[in-house]
């Protein structure tokens, strides 16, 4: 399912991690897809509040969990400056869709990076 919403598909996701070489782009490539499936099934499912919008983050979240160690392996990994990169795209996303107040902790509360 194409995104709809024109603010996020015209986003550069994880552009930092891209700009920097300590990021295999091919990982960084799995990151950006991962939050583009975030933002498709926020458009599909509509969460109507806070924790439904959090079960969603949760699920992508721990497909990050899975991509650290990818990265881990290619000599990298989602260290401090990453995860911030991270959260902020995982913010980024909640504002888009309307949810400004969404807890920037909870968006990634179960995050092993």
């Amino acid at each position: 399912m194409p995104i709809t919403d024109q603010q996020v598909s015209g986003h550069a996701f994880l552009r930092e991690m891209y700009d920097d070489s300590y990021f295999p782009d091919h990982l960084v490539d799995r990151g950006r897809a991962i939050l583009l499936k975030l933002c498709e099934r926020v458009e599909a499912e509509r969460p109507s509040d806070p924790e439904a919008l959090y079960a969603l983050t949760q699920a992508a979240t721990e497909e990050f969990n899975l991509l650290d160690r990818e990265f881990m392996a290619a000599g990298s990994g989602i260290e401090t400056v990453a995860r911030e990169w991270i959260c902020d795209e995982f913010c980024f996303v909640a504002s888009a869709y309307g949810f400004t107040d969404a807890d920037a902790e909870k968006l990634t509360a179960d995050r092993d990076w």
